[in-house]
């Protein structure tokens, strides 16, 4: 009897023979596409470090809604960028305010082909660019901005948004909005807790993106990027409190940590692709130094592997349309 050979490379051999025995697949309905919806503007503007990205007016929003909803993606995240910020962020609570305008049109033009996510958050709306209210040391002060998220909250669910996205990184949080959301009888709207958030440089175009005017940094309450197992924590948390999805943001630099907690999550994992990452390929495929497709490809491809159940990334649109 002849010994047998053990050849890998029988399984590579063709596109479809490769595509036959993929391990992992993107789909359309696994990604979801961050948006900005700026007030004061009335066409789309291009936001210079991030390219192909834009602030969109209310108008153009439903446009682009549309567009995401034909290409067949999963959701879209809402960020709002205002034209007056304050200490407390006020423009986060008015039901007038450009956010929860951008959710009525989103919502309205979206009807059930895509899930309205919307960043529950103060940022884009302090004056100081802190994720919270601060207290007199210039700190921020978590239980005070905890009855700020709670209101938020609120707000955006009368709005008509299906899932709050909680990105702020305050302790209790969840449990807080969960609470509210029941309170006022929205049993239905869902929470998404950005439960792994880590105090990444990989941020930095977004700060362009939402005109943030942060003074300092956020390491006090973000996660400190060397720590693995704290990740674990914060999910258990969370998911105690009360949330339906949990989050690991960055992802390309922390799969480490999503694969640890896709493997033990009894909710859906997700993973958001920050604008860091997004901008280094398209100034690396600008300049000629990598195939931009295969480069995006690659980099969805691996936080899909790594365990992530859908992935929030500026390239949706893009994907979806390729992936037909």
């Amino acid at each position: 009897m002849s010994e047998r050979s053990i050849r890998p490379r029988r399984l590579r051999t063709t596109p479809a023979m490769r595509r036959l025995v993929a391990e992992t697949r993107l789909h359309p309905a696994d990604l979801v596409l961050p948006m900005f919806v700026r007030e004061g503007i009335r066409e789309p503007v291009a936001i210079g470090s991030m390219p192909g990205v834009m602030h969109h007016s209310l108008d153009s929003l439903k446009g682009a809604i549309a567009a995401a909803a034909a290409a067949g993606i999963g959701g879209v995240m809402l960020f709002g960028v205002p034209e007056e910020k304050d200490a407390i962020g006020s423009g986060a609570t008015d039901p007038d305010g450009i956010l929860n305008l951008g959710i009525r049109a989103a919502v309205a033009e979206a009807g059930d082909a895509l899930v309205v996510q919307t960043d529950l958050c103060l940022d884009e709306f302090t004056d100081h660019g802190h994720c919270g209210v601060l207290d007199a040391t210039g700190r921020v002060d978590n239980d005070a901005t905890l009855e700020r998220y709670r209101d938020m909250a609120l707000v955006q669910a009368e709005s008509g948004s299906h899932m709050l996205g909680l990105s702020g990184m305050m302790d209790g949080q969840t449990a807080v909005v969960r609470d509210a959301l029941e309170g006022a009888g929205f049993v239905d709207t869902a929470i998404l807790a950005y439960a792994a958030k880590y105090a990444s440089a990989y941020y930095g175009p977004f700060r362009e993106a939402v005109n943030s005017s942060l003074r300092g940094d956020r390491r006090a309450y973000q996660m400190d990027p060397a720590n693995r197992r704290e990740g674990l924590l914060e999910v258990e948390l969370d998911i105690a409190e009360g949330a339906d999805v949990v989050m690991v943001k960055p992802a390309g630099s922390y799969l480490d940590v999503l694969a640890d907690v896709a493997a033990t999550s009894s909710v859906p994992v997700w993973a958001y692709q920050v604008s860091g990452e997004y901008a280094m390929i398209e100034a690396a495929a600008a300049n000629g130094w990598i195939d931009r497709e295969r480069a995006i490809d690659e980099s969805v491809l691996a936080i899909k592997r790594a365990g992530a159940d859908v992935v929030l990334t500026y390239w949706a649109l893009e994907l979806a349309e390729r992936l037909g």
